[in-house]
């Protein structure tokens, strides 16, 4: 087992070496394309930057480091197998998806706080650091673990070293393949109801169809809020949609539908309850069906 470089001391220090990126990460050749489209590999707010090939103690740094608050879902880049790998005091906490595509993925620096604080009381186990059991088969889109700082990463910025090897050979940028990522919604396990609230602006309205500009949005049962996400996304608007308009005393009003809506209008929607999938999850075109809707 080779040592992982991987270790991140925050945004500054990345940004500091992305003038000394440019010239290494043409050394490191694909021996085969991953997946055109990957699934984005963290859940939530993140920070990042191409540093692959920047200098670390160890030698070039072979990942994309993509920083996010400690216990943020990681997920399945694509279908496949995870592995575990608990023995690397440079990784700490990592696990390998061998996709179905051949592409083999490194998730580095997992969880192993049993807080929100840096105490470093857990272990590289289930339920801490993973989400799913050794040798598991899962889905894209699927959480596999948590975003965490273990191994050499600790005491500095949560994040996920996320490390990509076609055919299973050596590491290439993730780069090109995080920035057409699709970006997960919300992260549920298969089958299970979900709730989105959405909250943006009106692009446009039909009888059964609303197009809006999504700037946050919130996820039930998890709670989770993802804001400045500046997408655009289709809702199904369904003939039992609540349609509701702000009144000139400050207060909603029922209206006839939702063809009344104005281009830029404000406007909050709340999805049906569905069970949770990956098209769900991604926001797919039409995927997503009203309950309320609340304009102004």
């Amino acid at each position: 087992m080779r040592r992982h470089r991987t270790t991140a001391r925050g945004v500054l220090f990345l940004a500091a070496t992305i003038g000394l990126v440019a010239g290494t990460a043409a050394a490191y050749a694909a021996k085969g394309p991953p997946p055109e489209h990957i699934i984005f590999p963290v859940v939530g707010k993140v920070q990042y930057i191409d540093d692959f090939g920047a200098p670390r103690p160890g030698g070039r740094h072979q990942g994309n480091d993509l920083i996010s608050a400690k216990r943020s879902p990681a997920v399945a880049a694509e279908a496949g197998k995870v592995k575990y790998w608990t023995t690397s005091g440079s990784a700490g906490c990592m696990l390998y998806l061998y996709g179905d595509s051949g592409t083999t993925y490194y998730y580095i620096h997992l969880n192993n706080d049993l807080t929100l604080r840096n105490d470093n009381r857990g272990k590289c186990v289930k339920g801490i650091a993973y989400t799913v059991s050794n040798g598991a088969k899962v889905q894209a889109g699927q959480q596999i673990g948590y975003v965490g700082d273990s191994g050499d990463a600790n005491g500095g910025s949560s994040h996920l070293h996320f490390e990509l090897h076609p055919n299973g050979g050596g590491a290439v940028s993730p780069y090109p393949y995080l920035q057409k990522a699709y970006k997960l919604l919300f992260s549920a396990k298969g089958g299970t109801p979900f709730v989105l609230t959405l909250t943006g602006t009106v692009v446009s309205a039909a009888i059964d169809r609303l197009i809006m500009n999504v700037s946050t949005t919130q996820a039930w049962p998890s709670g989770l809020v993802l804001t400045k996400l500046n997408r655009t996304i289709a809702v199904t608007v369904p003939e039992t949609t609540v349609v509701q308009s702000l009144g000139p005393t400050g207060t909603f009003r029922a209206v006839t539908n939702v063809t009344l809506a104005q281009k830029g209008e404000k406007v909050v929607l709340w999805t049906q309850p569905a069970p949770a999938s990956l098209k769900a999850q991604r926001g797919d075109d039409g995927v997503l069906s009203s309950a309320l809707i609340q304009l102004g």
